[in-house]
């Protein structure tokens, strides 16, 4: 086995890093430790954020590729062919992966959608629904079901009881029964339920998936389950890559324009308004399409198909952060404004204090609270973006997965018949619960750290 990360891998992980270290450092600050504990301190907010570290995970374990030596018949002992390129959840739903049917299937069939034409053994064509190769009907689905949620519980209950280990001081025991009544000052007996649910979940949706396919299959056989799961990375890079792109360009020139003033208020002005006149979604297709025509000339670059789908969604997180910095930046200008007439900023100037002093210790961190809230809000509003983007044909890559795509391809099979609707819904559901998420996350933030909000 050879790790091949991909240019996005090297992105999500020096994210988790840079996260990690960011944290690290944040939770030394006594101001800091409360504001994130009166966040916490809503069932709502803990909820949500159990759900997006969910999503986090499978975007981790779908951005650690590798590849591993094939035998193939007929070559060199000393040529070494490798297999295509897959990722730690490819192992893990490579059941999913192979057991693909011929065509349409409902969720938990065990026959296809459509009729086909077949010719009995007395030579007569008839009309008939074939059964799926790769569906079990040995075991029971209530026994498989149990299996399941067993499974699922036993690996909860050792998760929750890891935590109160690690993370408590006082005797196990004593924690252990203060979360459970809802007596400590954060809402662990929510968060313990959702992850507790989650996992149930998930657990179940998997054990089922090798007898059937949960969620049926698409017009080429492929399982609906594995797409939508392997969709998961799609929306997730492009919501935090993309915002964090964004974030340096938005800070560093609205606070430029609010603080310096003169010309390079002007210049900064004159930026975003043009780029705001702009139609973003021809703006983002002119630049999706030059990158199109760039890749189109050197096919050299890629050694498969996966590579060149990943620099295509490199360009376009590139591409969408360069062209939706405007809305923050004009935030940050006018904020940094009324900042800059605030005593303590006029008394700094008056001691000759330099301007970007100021910047770092009085201007950024009055602004955190407003950049956090846009993070999130911003995020939920790119993984909308992809499905659209990718409806209208200048998303990701055709081949590769995501929510927009499975919309795309979604929109002929609803007006087939009969009608074809689970890969519609599934892509709907995942992605609802992913913005819905960090929309509840976002409005706890912004109700916490807003000044002008009491809590």
């Amino acid at each position: 086995m050879i790790l091949t990360p991909l240019w996005t891998d090297l992105m999500v992980w020096a994210l988790v890093l840079g996260a990690t270290v960011g944290g690290w450092f944040a939770a030394r600050s006594l101001r800091t430790r409360r504001q994130w504990h009166n966040i916490f301190r809503s069932g709502t907010a803990m909820a949500s954020a159990i759900v997006l570290l969910f999503y986090l995970f499978f975007t981790l374990l779908d951005s650690v590729h590798f590849r591993t030596v094939s035998e193939m018949p007929g070559t060199k002992s000393e040529q070494v062919v490798y297999a295509p390129m897959q990722s730690l959840l490819d192992l893990l739903l490579a059941h999913n992966l192979k057991n693909s049917e011929r065509t349409y299937s409902a969720p938990f069939a065990t026959h296809e959608y459509a009729k086909s034409i077949v010719v009995d053994a007395d030579g007569e064509t008839r009309q008939a629904y074939l059964p799926l190769k790769h569906v079990s009907g040995e075991s029971s689905p209530v026994k498989r079901t149990l299996t399941a949620l067993l499974t699922g519980l036993g690996m909860s209950i050792l998760g929750i009881m890891f935590h109160i280990w690690c993370c408590s001081r006082e005797r196990f025991k004593t924690v252990l029964i203060k979360r459970l009544r809802g007596e400590d000052t954060l809402p662990w007996r929510t968060a313990y339920l959702t992850f507790s649910v989650l996992l149930l979940l998930f657990t179940w949706l998997y054990v089922m998936s090798f007898d059937y396919h949960v969620l049926g299959t698409d017009k080429v056989g492929g399982d609906v389950l594995y797409q939508s799961i392997k969709s998961i990375r799609t929306g997730v890079l492009i919501g935090i890559l993309t915002t964090l792109i964004m974030l340096p360009v938005a800070v560093l020139l609205g606070v430029s324009a609010g603080l310096f003033g003169g010309w390079v208020d002007d210049a900064i002005q004159y930026l975003y308004t043009t780029l705001s006149s702009i139609p973003g979604v021809l703006l983002i297709a002119a630049g999706v399409l030059v990158m199109q025509v760039m890749m189109d000339g050197h096919p050299e670059w890629f050694a498969s198909t996966l590579e060149r789908s990943d620099l295509r969604l490199l360009f376009l997180i590139l591409i969408l952060g360069i062209t939706s910095w405007t809305g923050l930046c004009r935030l940050i200008r006018a904020e940094t404004l009324k900042i800059s007439q605030i005593e303590f900023v006029t008394a700094a100037k008056a001691f000759g204090v330099g301007k970007l002093t100021i910047i770092r210790r009085h201007i950024v961190p009055n602004l955190m609270h407003i950049i956090l809230i846009s993070v999130v809000l911003d995020f939920s509003g790119l993984v909308l973006a992809e499905a659209v983007l990718s409806y209208v044909g200048v998303g990701v890559d055709p081949t590769m997965y995501s929510w927009g795509n499975m919309i795309n391809q979604a929109r002929l099979e609803m007006a087939r018949e009969p009608m074809v609707w689970w890969s519609l819904f599934s892509a709907f559901v995942f992605m609802f619960i992913l913005v819905l998420a960090a929309n509840l996350l976002s409005d706890r933030i912004q109700k916490v750290l807003d000044p002008r909000n009491s809590l």
